[in-house]
This record gives C-alpha cells, sequence and structure tokens, in this order.
C-alpha cells in the first residue's frame, strides 16, 4: 500500500472519527423525526389553536400573510430538542465529570511504559 491509503486507512480506523460518523447519522435521523413530529402534530396542533382553518396560525395584513404558526411550531420543536439534547447528553456527562473529580470514577486509562515503549519501537520500524 502506499504512504496515503496507510495514513487514511489509520486515521478512519481511530475511534474518534468512527465516533463521529454514528454521531452524525444519528443526528440526522433525530433531525428528521423531531422534523416530522413537527410537520405531523405541532403545526395542526397550533393552526388550531390560532382558529383553525385555511389561515389558522396565520394574520394577513394588507396581503401579506404572517405564519406566526409555523414560527410557534419551530419554537416548540426547538425546545423539545434541546431539552432531550440537554437530559440525554450534557447531564449525563456532567454528572460523570463530576464523579471522576470527586475520584469515584476513574479517568480514561492511561498507556502503560511498556505499551508507550512499543509504539515508539514500531513507529521507528516505520522509518
Amino acid at each position: 500500500m502506499t504512504p496515503v491509503l496507510t495514513g487514511s486507512e489509520d486515521f478512519l480506523l481511530r475511534g474518534n472519527v468512527v465516533e463521529l460518523a454514528v454521531a452524525v447519522v444519528i443526528g440526522a435521523a433525530f433531525t428528521a423525526a423531531v422534523d416530522q413530529l413537527a410537520e405531523s402534530f405541532l403545526t395542526p396542533l397550533v393552526d388550531l389553536v390560532g382558529g383553525g382553518g385555511q389561515l389558522g396560525g396565520a394574520v394577513e395584513v394588507d396581503g401579506q400573510v404572517f405564519t406566526w404558526g409555523a414560527f410557534v411550531s419551530q419554537l416548540v420543536t426547538f425546545l423539545m430538542t434541546a431539552a432531550v439534547i440537554y437530559s440525554l447528553v450534557v447531564l449525563p456527562m456532567k454528572a460523570l465529570v463530576e464523579r471522576r473529580a470527586r475520584g469515584e470514577e476513574p479517568g480514561p486509562a492511561q498507556p502503560t511504559q511498556v505499551e508507550l515503549l512499543a509504539e515508539i519501537r514500531g513507529l521507528l520500524r516505520a522509518r
């Protein structure tokens, strides 16, 4: 293999890149689900609260239509998304950091001297 392909393979097989790719895919799927929820339930509900009918959730002034219902629907969608992200990502990470600070949970394992020396030897051989 050429050095470029070997370097690319090493980069792609590192855990951080794979984790990032998984996070992007899950984020895209979550966004699609939340958007569909807003389109299927929130917007019609806001339109009903706004009077229903063709202009439910909208106001027309001098021929200009202001769709306040769509804005309210997107605002509720944003708040729901923020609440889910906060409760599923931020709070658990905060609790983990606090436990590590108190010494209740060990931090990431550091490589041993033998592992570091083996890595250095491998890098020297590659040259």
